[in-house]
């Protein structure tokens, strides 16, 4: 055992010895020994181990292999030498599901290249057609591969062809390698072989698997960092691998090694158990599994599917790799080793000699779509390379493999057809309902088909090869007819099945595709013998699928299929051999009677399609609607519509035309429908469905005659057409677009999305429409609309019926056609679908024309005029529309045989044998029709009338049975003459005609109350037309011939006056056109003219006409009504928006009486907007506002630069939050509290920076108690909402804006409050007795407050809502916790943080003036009294009352020093603004105006002596000198008080008494000059006046004056009553303001001293506690990158500083730039998880991520969360949630902008509407 416990240096020893040894100096002989010695040693330290000790065996074998390999070197080393010996052309990084990788398809050969990133970014890829894509089944980078990607787009490492410059490998340095390795890859095998144990039918053994996986980890990833070390390596690794000698001499199970024996043994059974045997045994074994049916396999494809012989380790490597389901450890370094060619090559033969075997055990794998990704993970990268898989055709029968492989994958999911005729049908299709089906478990083996057949050189093999045709056709018929519907006719379906998802997939993957595929080979004349086999082993299989339905001229009623592979397979060759190949189209079409039976299902579907629209399938469920919907949705249309709809086209140009009408007709079930009589019998149809079934027939030939996809369009018009449709049933996307454009499915075809073609044709017929928002938030995306000549020439109704899914996209392009030609003047009324010219006709199609000329369609023309103008039920204004259409492209494409028919025009009057004489639409349109025998029920009014005995054989010749049967006696007669045709065929005597099939045109005979009548008619198509026009324009004759006026209309038709309009138009349209065709029309229209005729039957019509014209008059009536109700109504929306939301405009204002009422008004009165009534707030019944509180920590983000904080992006940048105003503050406090009395550190600042309570309002009202109901109500109401009631959530009931409490309105009486506002002329001191006296008063409170009243109660509990709105952590500051001071300095610092952030909304300053936008919205009035009535509560001690430090000088110098109590906090030290909200709030409520006033102009004072002490602070010791002197010479002079230099002195003067200046400089500020000081004191003292201005707008009412930004001090300070009179501002000082109420040098001296002696004590914290107001920047979120890849790039591999791992869903907080796991369960902290905690610590609640995967923000607020959007869009104005389509993304700076202003005006609640609850999960 020596060998394998040694310790790391023996090991090293040893191999240092075996290596020398082996490499030959010693001699043969000790060469010979030593080899025997290392196999020993192998064979030991690597045998399978069994027990318990298995993991530490492995890493000591891995140990033991390293040190060989190396020869005893350090393997650090070794890899390093080795390396060096690396060719490296190829990356080769393989990478597994969900890596982000590049594609470029500008580089691309094959479509499936990819880069990794490295290499992506590293080459020039600017301006190209790249995305970034998540990898879903893994992949490799392709860069260095040639074959695959062109060379300009290798990166700067891969693009050197380095083969030349390596060295060569010197022998010794891999020697080891070649011995050891063949030894470590059969361990590994017998590892293999020994875990295997054939599933028990019962268990799978999936667990034993993945034990064994787990143990051969380390093996494997061993392997895999070989395969890393370069070239040299892998070729060593290549040839054992592929070696056969080394397989034999090691794996055989030969030796006396009973181990290798017995794994032998194990390896020989799991080959018998998996249905494969060595051929030897191949005889005995007969076939084991039989489809359904009789197999179609033959014996050699057997052999296929079940004969497996490994001769290299390669080779069982990848068998074991198969059983154990692809571990994708083994899939990882089976492809690393790729970059090796000959690897390549010799890997790729043993796959696909494994092929089979593949494809069986995904069939069984329990996992089948993990396992199918790591299959295409190997099979593209082999696949792709054309080379390679010609190679592979050549020598392995790669093609017959696939194509074998598919029919026994299908054979086992098949069942009977019943198609047809369901009791002896013998074909069988696919069932969709099976997993195979449904779970797409195919699609591996069809993406490998689609892949190779890509390649020309491999297609042409399969496109030659006979057999491979005839089974391909034969695989195809599987899905010929699957997932069959039956109509159900009695009650609706109990389950819906959803197969046909499984269906259309499985036709467009298996069936289509492929053949795109070889479709795209198929482009020149040379190719013409390919079609030639593909049609005709295409025509044997529908010949024998016709056969096995038994299907002979009627399809069977009320089913249907939609999947018809063979026909579209048919269809789809024969378009391109006319179009490419220039092939004789009748040389490869079959007999008449063949194209007679393959139009019959394509129509078949077309009928139904028109039947589902119609409802007529009801019964089935939703699912065949959707159905419908998927055969012409954009991804399947091209495959499966257009091929119908072209065959059809095919079949209609080569057979009888009458016939075919009648077919379609026939189909639609609308021929009884079409008799001239009033009324008639329907004998397969209900009449409800008549109308939308004649609609849907006439709109099929509208689209069967004037579609061109086929019949010679290119392909840049197709594009163009489909991209006009599109655009014009609304406005798209540029993803959307190119997702709707049904591109050939095949990439390599033409128009590849994102091909210049695509860029080109978009700008020629589309303007861009640049992003916007729209007012209520939601954002827009870039949109391309058509162009306004793209209206007015190209619209085409045609086209975008064919491709509209939903029928609302088609009234959606009218509406929009509507209102373009509305806007440009062309036309005002409801227009009418435009008629479009078509491209010419291929001349191989010119046949389609023939239905236009044929009788049958004339007849049914000229029956729906008739019906029209005789106002008979069930026609609409769409039939009259698609008739119109008929006779004009009948008259666009008539045959040039007019003018004989003029001459012998004579004898046309007397044709009696039919309705027309001839085919000519253009003469069959003048063709009087006298008389109509028609059959009629007996109640039909036509009976009465009878015909005038001369005129009974003039009637028309009519056969002896049913009405409809006359007007189609030329339909019987064509099914006889077909009849013929078939019977003379087939010789079989049972084809004789059917008796079914004449029934159907014989009303049943047992209806015998049909009675005939002779309608008299007198009408010819042209008098018809005629009649028309003047039946639209409501006049009589409306209609005059234009040429009378001007002849030039004949000569040049094409007028622009006829293009856009109504029926009218098109009237006079066709009737010009008939006029122009021939001098015959032109004088008959003239002549009717003249006759101008009455309407035809004149009682039924005038009586008819009456009862329109009453109608009309009700409706004008109607209408006007409406208008009136309509006008009110939105004169009241106005006036209530006006109310609600931020409409500026004049007199919004006055709308909203609750913020500033008007004076005269003696009470505030307030609707209540639950139940309506109006009235003042009382004690009893209070009203209150309806209130959205929110914690927010937007005023804590300001800072005090101007330059906005960058996203980090780079490991360099970071962000700290030591500058931010709330970090700041925090710190202030914190040192306040450290040196003095708590209580008064209490009332020195405010908090609310982080965590504030922010109030705002909707502005409505309601009474409380209507409040109380309403949210009990919404308690009980079961409805989800976005919000939670149990959180007093609710929304408003008026504008439904979201809010949570309910502000009570104090009863106001405002006749006192406009008394308050007149001024006293009370001096100073008076007032500043008052105002002591006031607060003296604090303990006795207003009756009505001490007492309980509804009112107090109310205020109690909102005051309850504000506290519980913010964390603990906000509230609670005070060093005892729950002390009263936390709860006063809480409630002042609320009114102080909605002041704050109302100065924020307006920018930061007051110039704007002017009630705020704010203002209509404002609650602190009510804010204000509920607050006072809080703060009345807590008395203050008057000895420590500030108000008296300010205003009164000290008398006893008391030693309080000495007193173990920390002093209280200096005066000096005091934030001013908080004070002057402690002295509003605890005065009694309602306050007088000159008190307020009072109190500022004592603050001021302070404020003041705050900004010089601060201002001496900052300059230099010489600067203080100079001002010490200057001051005290001026000291004496008058207003001495107000002049800021003699101010200054003093204030130098005092605090030099102190240590303060005598610390070591602090930052120099140089304000020598007068100018600055001033402008330094100006900028001091504004943010207080601004704050105090808002104050009192919202105490007092009036506006707030607006400025220049360098008058602002001024005006402020005049507003305040700071300044008694104005004056011009040249000379003005802001010591001027100052209103002393006692000798400011006392004062001064006063509050100084308190410094000095704080001083003495801490001389290092003096300065650093004296005020200095920073200049805050306005809140800004983080700034982001321009590109988008710039964060993703460093954030979606970054780990989390948490929990070090990588997140799955990475986030960064947008407002301080913190990078958190969203949902991520690793960093959860107590069921929060972190982007909820962080949304708390950061926002108080708030929080802004972006999420790096999507690039989405998602908006946390408290409990619910919404998706916001993104703020970076594509170069097409688009957002790319989830990164989808991988295009570069770029910032929005304007959505950025929004997001920042929702952010900052805490509006994210009112605009984002989607939100939901986020259980703390996110």
């Amino acid at each position: 055992m020596a060998g394998a416990g040694a310790s790391g240096p023996d090991k090293q020893s040893e191999a240092r010895q075996l290596k020398e040894d082996l490499s030959g100096e010693g001699g043969a002989a000790r060469a010979a020994k030593a080899a025997g010695k290392l196999r020993e040693l192998l064979e030991r330290v690597l045998a399978p181990a069994a027990g318990p000790g298995g993991g530490e065996a492995a890493g000591e074998a891995l140990e033991w292999c390293r040190c060989l390999l190396s020869g005893g070197k350090p393997w650090d080393s070794f890899v390093q030498a080795v390396r060096l010996y690396d060719p490296a052309t190829l990356c080769g990084l393989v990478w597994t599901a969900n890596f982000v990788a590049y594609r470029c398809r500008t580089c691309g050969i094959s479509p499936c290249m990819s880069l990794c990133a490295e290499c992506f970014h590293q080459g020039d890829h600017a301006g190209h057609d790249y995305n970034m894509f998540r990898s879903q089944a893994g992949g490799a980078c392709d860069c260095g591969d040639s074959n695959v990607m062109r060379e300009a787009g290798f990166c700067k490492r891969h693009r050197i062809k380095s083969n030349s410059n390596v060295p060569c490998v010197p022998k010794d340095l891999l020697m080891m390698s070649e011995l050891v390795l063949p030894q470590f890859i059969f361990s590994l095998i017998q590892h293999l072989r020994e875990g295997y144990n054939e599933p028990a039918l019962d268990l799978p053994s999936e667990k034993d698997l993945h034990k064994i996986l787990l143990v051969l980890e380390p093996h494997v990833s061993f392997l895999e960092d070989l395969t890393k070390m370069g070239g040299a390596m892998r070729s060593v690794l290549t040839q054992v691998l592929t070696s056969q000698q080394f397989y034999k001499d090691l794996s055989s199970g030969v030796g006396e090694n009973a181990c290798a024996k017995k794994s032998h043994e194990k390896y020989l059974i799991a080959l018998k158990g998996s249905g494969l045997a060595f051929p030897e045994d191949k005889l005995t074994c007969g076939m084991q599994e039989q489809g359904a049916g009789t197999s179609t396999l033959a014996v050699q494809d057997q052999s296929i599917m079940d004969v497996l012989k490994h001769k290299c380790f390669l080779e069982e490597l990848l068998f074991w790799t198969i059983k154990y389901e692809f571990p994708q450890k083994m899939v990882t370094f089976l492809l690393n080793m790729l970059p090796d060619q000959d690897y390549k090559i010799a890997f790729t033969k043993t796959f696909v000699q494994h092929y089979a075997f593949i494809m069986k055990t995904l069939k069984k794998s329990h996992e089948s779509d993990t396992m199918s990704n790591r299959i295409v993970h190997i099979s593209v990268q082999l696949f792709s390379n054309e080379e390679l898989a010609r190679q592979v055709t050549e020598e392995c029968q790669l093609l017959d493999i696939m194509v074998t492989v598919l029919l026994y994958m299908m054979e086992s999911c098949l069942i009977k057809s019943e198609l047809q005729d369901e009791e002896n049908s013998l074909h069988v299709v696919v069932n969709c309902g099976e997993a195979l089906l449904k779970n797409n478990t195919y699609w591996p083996l069809v993406s490998d088909f689609i892949n190779i057949l890509s390649h020309q050189s491999v297609a042409k093999k399969f496109l030659e090869d006979h057999g491979l045709l005839v089974t391909w056709m034969n695989f195809v018929s599987f899905f010929q007819g699957m997932n069959l519907n039956k109509r159900e006719l009695n009650e609706h379906v109990e389950f819906e099945s959803q197969t046909y998802y499984a269906a259309f997939a499985a036709e467009l993957e298996a069936c289509a595709q492929p053949m795109w595929g070889l479709l795209s080979h198929c482009k020149v004349r040379e190719t013409q013998e390919y079609t030639r086999n593909v049609v005709r082993y295409c025509l044997e299989a529908l010949q024998d699928w016709f056969d096995a339905i038994n299907f002979v001229d009627e399809p069977a009623p009320n089913q249907v299929t939609f999947h018809l592979p063979l026909h579209r397979y048919f269809a789809m060759f024969l378009s391109k051999a006319v179009k490419c190949q220039e092939l004789d189209l009748d040389t490869i079409l079959p007999d008449q009677e063949m194209l007679m039976k393959l139009m019959i299902h394509p129509l078949q579907i077309q009928a139904s399609l028109s039947e589902i629209h119609s409802n007529m399938w009801v019964r089935n469920g939703l699912q065949i609607k959707g159905q419908a919907m998927t055969y012409v949705q954009s991804h399947f249309c091209n495959s499966m519509i257009d091929p119908d709809i072209y065959l059809l086209q095919v079949c209609a140009s080569r057979l009888d035309p009458d016939y075919f009408i009648s077919s379609v007709f026939e189909r639609f079930k609308v021929v009884d429908l079409l008799t001239m009589a009033s009324q008639h019998q329907n004998t397969v149809l209900d009449s409800e469905h008549e109308r939308s079934m004649l609609e849907g027939a006439l709109t099929f030939l509208v689209l069967l005659l004037s579609l061109r996809l086929h019949l010679g369009m290119t392909d840049d018009e197709i594009l163009r057409a489909e991209m006009v449709a599109q655009l014009c049933m609304n406005d798209r996307t540029h993803s959307s677009l190119l997702d709707l454009i049904p591109e050939n499915p095949n990439p390599k075809s033409g128009i590849i999305p994102g091909s210049l073609s695509f860029e080109s044709v978009l700008s020629a017929v589309a303007d861009f429409k640049a992003p916007v928002f729209e007012p209520g938030g939601s954002m827009q995306q870039g949109m391309y609309t058509p162009k306004a000549e793209v209206w007015d020439k190209e619209f085409d109704p045609v086209m975008v019926i064919l491709r509209t899914v939903y029928r609302r996209d088609v009234q959606s392009a009218m509406d929009r056609y509507t209102a373009f030609l509305k806007q440009s003047g062309k036309f005002p009324g409801n227009p009418w679908p435009p008629y479009k010219k078509r491209t010419p006709l291929h001349p191989s199609y010119k046949g389609l024309i023939k239905l236009l000329h044929c009788k049958t369609l004339h007849i049914v023309l000229f029956t729906l005029l008739y019906k029209i103008l005789m106002d008979h039920q069930n026609l609409s204004e769409h039939v009259l529309c698609m008739v119109l259409y008929l006779i004009e492209l009948g008259l666009e494409n008539s045959p040039e045989q007019e003018s004989e028919e003029e001459e012998s025009a004579g004898g046309q009057e007397r044709c009696h044998d039919s309705w027309f004489p001839g085919s000519n639409l253009v003469s069959n349109m003048r063709h009087f029709i006298n008389y109509v025998r028609v059959r009629v029920p007996e109640t039909a009014p036509e009976v009465k009338k009878e015909p005038p005995a001369s005129t009974s054989s003039d009637g028309l010749a009519s056969s002896q049975n049913s009405g409809t049967a006359q007007v189609f006696s030329l339909v019987a007669e064509r099914r006889k003459k077909f009849q013929e045709i078939i019977n003379r065929n087939t010789s079989e005597a049972n084809q004789v005609v059917r008796p079914k099939a004449s029934m159907k045109w014989s009303a049943p005979g047992a209806t015998p109350q049909l009675t005939t009548a002779i309608l008299e008619v007198k009408e010819s198509i042209l008098s018809l037309l005629i009649k028309l026009h003047h039946k639209l324009s409501g006049k009589q004759n409306s209609y005059y011939p234009p040429w009378l006026d001007d002849v030039d209309v004949l000569i040049h038709p094409e007028i622009p006056r006829y293009s856009h309009g109504d029926g009218m138009t098109a009237v006079e349209r066709i009737l010009l056109k008939a006029a122009v065709q021939s001098r015959l029309n032109k004088r008959i229209i003239e002549e009717i003219c003249r006759k101008v005729t009455p309407p035809v039957p004149p009682k039924k019509i005038s009586s008819a006409e009456k009862k329109t014209l009453d109608k009309e008059e009700r409706r004008q009536k109607a209408r006007e009504r409406q208008q009136k109700l309509l006008a009110e109504f939105a004169s009241r929306q106005k006036s209530f928006m006006e109310t609600a939301m931020d409409v500026e405009s004049p007199d919004a204002d006055i709308a909203m009486e609750i913020a500033t009422s008007e004076q005269h008004v003696s009470e505030a009165i307030y609707d209540c907007v639950i139940c309506g009534q109006s009235g003042p707030s009382t004690e009893d019944r209070p009203t209150g506002l309806v209130v959205l509180l929110q914690a927010s920590s937007v005023l804590g983000q300001c800072r005090n630069s101007t330059e906005p904080k960058k996203l980090p992006t780079t490991e360099e940048e970071q962000i700290y939050s030591k500058d931010t105003c709330a970090a700041l503050h925090d710190v202030r406090l914190t040192t306040l509290q450290r040196y003095f009395k708590d209580s008064s550190c209490l009332q020195a600042v405010s908090i609310g920076w982080e965590g504030g309570v922010y109030v705002q309002t909707c502005g409505h009202t309601l009474h409380i108690d209507c409040h109380k109901s309403y949210m009990e109500s919404l308690r009980n109401d079961q409805v989800l909402q976005g919000f939670s009631v149990d959180k007093g959530e609710f929304t408003c009931p008026l504008c439904r804006q979201f809010a949570n409490s309910v502000l009570p309105c104090y009863p106001g009486n405002n006749m006192e409050r406009s008394l308050w506002q007149s001024h006293s002329n009370k001096c100073m001191q008076d007032l500043v007795q008052e105002v002591e006296d006031l607060q003296e008063q604090l303990g006795t409170f207003p009756v009505s407050i001490s007492s309980e009243t509804n009112l107090s109660k109310e205020m109690e509990s909102v005051m309850k809502d504000i506290k519980s709105t913010t964390q603990k952590k906000y509230t609670d500051y005070s060093k005892s916790p729950g002390s009263p001071d936390n709860d006063f300095l809480f409630m002042y610092s609320v009114a102080r943080t909605n002041l704050e952030l109302e100065l924020v909304h307006r920018g930061g300053n007051l110039c704007s003036g002017g009630a705020s936008t704010a203002g209509k919205r404002s609650c602190l009035n009510q804010l204000f009294h509920v607050l006072a009535m809080h703060m009345r509560l807590y008395s203050i001690d008057s000895a420590y009352n500030p108000w008296r430090k300010l205003t009164q000088p000290m008398q006893d110098k008391n030693p309080e020093l000495i007193s173990e109590e920390l002093p209280e906090v200096p005066v000096l030290y005091r934030d001013v603004s908080s004070l002057l909200l402690i002295q509003i709030l605890t005065m009694p409520q309602p306050l007088h105006k000159e008190h307020f006033t009072c109190i500022i102009k004592v603050l001021f004072t302070l404020l003041y002596t705050q900004a010089l002490a601060a201002l001496s602070v900052k300059c230099s010791a010489e600067d203080r000198m100079a001002w010490k002197e200057s001051g005290a010479l001026k000291k004496n002079t008058s207003g001495g008080e107000k002049s800021w230099e003699v101010l200054l002195g003093h204030v130098v003067s005092e605090l030099s008494k102190g240590k303060i200046f005598e610390e070591g400089e602090t930052e120099e500020l140089t304000v020598v000059n007068p100018d600055s000081v001033e402008c330094y004191l100006q900028q001091f003292c504004l943010p207080f006046l601004r704050i105090t201005s808002l104050l009192q707008h919202h105490l007092f009412g009036g506006d707030l004056p607006s400025c220049q930004e360098d008058e602002e001090f001024t005006v402020l300070a005049s507003c305040l009553g700071l300044l008694p009179s104005f004056q011009s501002s040249d000379q003005f000082t802001s010591a001027s303001c100052l209103n002393w109420p006692v000798p400011a040098f006392d004062m001064i001296s006063q509050w100084c001293s308190e410094l000095a002696s704080f001083a003495e004590r801490h001389p290092d914290q003096v300065k650093a506690l004296l005020i200095q107001e920073p200049k805050w920047d306005l809140p800004r979120l983080l700034q982001l990158p321009e590109n988008y890849n710039t964060i993703f790039q460093y954030y979606h591999r970054k780990t989390c500083t948490v929990c070090t791992k990588v997140p799955k869903d990475p986030a960064v907080c947008l407002v301080c730039g913190t990078f958190v796991c969203l949902k991520g369960l690793c960093c959860k902290q107590q069921s929060y998880c972190e982007c909820v905690l962080h949304s708390q610590n950061c926002g108080a609640g708030t929080g802004i991520f972006l999420l790096i995967n999507a690039s989405v923000i998602i908006i946390i607020r408290g409990h619910r969360f919404c998706l916001w959007g993104s703020v970076y869009l594509d170069a097409h104005g688009e957002e790319d949630r989830d990164l989808r389509r991988g295009k570069p993304l770029y910032i929005c700076k304007e959505r950025y902008k929004v997001l920042e202003q929702q952010w900052v005006s805490h509006t994210f609640d009112h605009i984002n509407k989607r939100w939901g609850p986020h259980y703390n999960g996110l």
